[in-house]
């Protein structure tokens, strides 16, 4: 049996459903913990959030912007 990898990103950035399979405020969680620390280590301390007005987007948000603080990056 193959084990199937998992797609995160698409053409468009991140997509599915939201709270169905990967698309959960933990994994946006986790994400911004890693993208801050890359640019932590490159320097960059700074991040503008950008989303739509759907829901999802205000809980992503606050994920994200949790992920992000605590890798040290505003």
């Amino acid at each position: 049996m193959t084990e199937q990898k998992r797609r995160y990103f698409g053409t468009d950035g991140i997509r599915g459903r939201v709270g169905d399979g990967a698309i959960t405020p933990d994994f946006v969680l986790k994400l911004g913990w890693a993208i801050g620390r890359v640019l932590a280590k490159e320097r960059n301390s700074k991040v503008l959030i950008g989303k739509d007005t759907r829901i999802s987007g205000y809980m992503f948000e606050s994920a994200l912007q949790a992920g992000l603080s605590a890798a040290g990056v505003d």
